[in-house]
């Protein structure tokens, strides 16, 4: 018989994943928008705006969603519209392995032939511009979403108050040229949902190995009294349970995990029932990495974590060796999309990029670095280790005559 695709061990009394063995239940989903018309192209192979947008009903015109009042807003008439939706729900393991929940009929493909960066975004919707690298040269494709979100962390910062944050980051960016510090100008910011992939979890881990506690003797030698240090080691043996709540992985290709763990925490358990309203007025970025590598990656988070909490159970000084098997239980995921605004600041003909979280307006991303600061730096770290060593020398008597 073929291994399962979520075998753990080789061994054919433990499989960790032997509640998603089975084959895959035929999992059903009603659909958060009626099937939309096929898109209306002008001249210029743009897609025009239709009725599957979310039409004002006072005036017609199409309405986006404010970050600021969590409604749906009219820019013409200040018309507001509630967006009904629940708090989103954990959704089981197998649905990963369903082919009937995408999303392919509310939404459309646009990529951008400089970067390869692709969003995807209602239909009606027309992607004027890459929020990643700013050019215009984007081309709709015929490739289809993939799976449906079942969970969005909506906007809640503004566009003009992630522009300050950035303002705000650059000016504490002490490695900085001066010049980039007092006068960084955000750019091409755009609002991205980034998509990304949470799960929840039981682990149960059996671990055995060896740890090391030094100690000192003092002797003397030649005179002089010296501490000589030795090693007692100790086995270890025992198991271990630890619950895992939202392990969040990024899906996309264009924001690095540790950038997404630089924008967190997203409260993702107060997040709502995805519907097409929420990306009125946005994007959202289509993943690279399904379901299946994403809990990959966050296995890895969990024998980091799982590791790190039995090492801590004992006092030691060194690891000398650490074996671990664990098996997950219960596991849960929501597909989400979340809130970030995509931008960059030029200096000198390159462009930095910074990502802001349109949840709680943390900032991350990268700024040009002032050689001149950075060497200032370095002759400061050698000043300090050429007089620590001057300093080491005189106390144990070589500064005496």
């Amino acid at each position: 018989m073929a291994d399962s695709p979520f075998s753990e061990f080789d061994t054919p009394h433990s499989d960790p994943f032997s509640e998603f063995s089975g084959d895959a239940p035929d999992v059903r989903e009603e659909s958060a928008a009626s099937a939309a018309p096929a898109p209306v192209y002008t001249a210029d192979d743009e897609v025009e705006n239709d009725t599957s947008v979310t039409k004002c009903p006072a005036c017609g015109a199409n309405m986006v969603y404010d970050s600021e009042r969590g409604k749906l807003y009219c820019e013409h008439c200040e018309t507001e519209v509630e967006v009904r939706s629940r708090t989103s729900e954990e959704q089981a393991f197998e649905r990963l392995l369903a082919k009937n929940n995408e999303w392919g009929e509310e939404t459309h493909v646009f990529r951008c032939e400089n970067c390869g960066a692709q969003e995807i975004l209602s239909r009606g919707e027309i992607a004027k511009k890459c929020p990643f690298c700013g050019t215009t040269n984007i081309v709709q494709t015929d490739e289809l979403p993939g799976l449906k979100p079942n969970a969005v962390v909506p906007f809640s910062v503004s566009k003009e108050d992630a522009m300050g944050r950035v303002r705000h980051w650059a000016r504490r960016k002490w490695y900085a040229p001066r010049m980039f510090r007092k006068s960084a100008t955000p750019e091409n910011v755009s609002g991205v949902y980034m998509p990304a992939f949470s799960f929840d979890t039981s682990a149960n881990a059996w671990y055995s190995g060896m740890l090391g506690k030094y100690y000192y003797r003092t002797r003397r030698v030649n005179g002089k009294v010296v501490q000589e240090r030795y090693l007692k080691t100790f086995p270890i043996r025992g198991a271990y349970a630890m619950s895992f709540d939202d392990i969040l992985i990024q899906a996309s290709g264009k924001i690095e995990q540790k950038s997404l763990n630089a924008l967190q925490p997203f409260d993702t358990n107060q997040s709502k029932e995805y519907r097409r309203e929420y990306l009125s007025g946005y994007t959202a970025g289509q993943y690279e990495k399904d379901g299946l590598a994403c809990w990959e990656d966050a296995r890895g988070v969990i024998q980091a974590q799982l590791k790190s909490a039995i090492l801590a159970r004992y006092q030691y000084d060194t690891v000398i060796s650490f074996q671990m098997d664990f098996q997950c239980r219960n596991t849960t995921y929501k597909y989400l999309l979340l809130p970030v605004y995509v931008g960059h600041c030029s200096w000198k003909t390159k462009l930095y990029h910074f990502f802001v979280s349109g949840h709680n307006g943390k900032v991350t991303g990268k700024a040009p670095v002032s050689p001149v600061k950075v060497g200032l730096l370095v002759l400061l770290g050698i000043a300090v280790v050429v007089g620590l060593g001057f300093l080491f020398v005189w106390l144990n008597g070589g500064g005496l005559s």
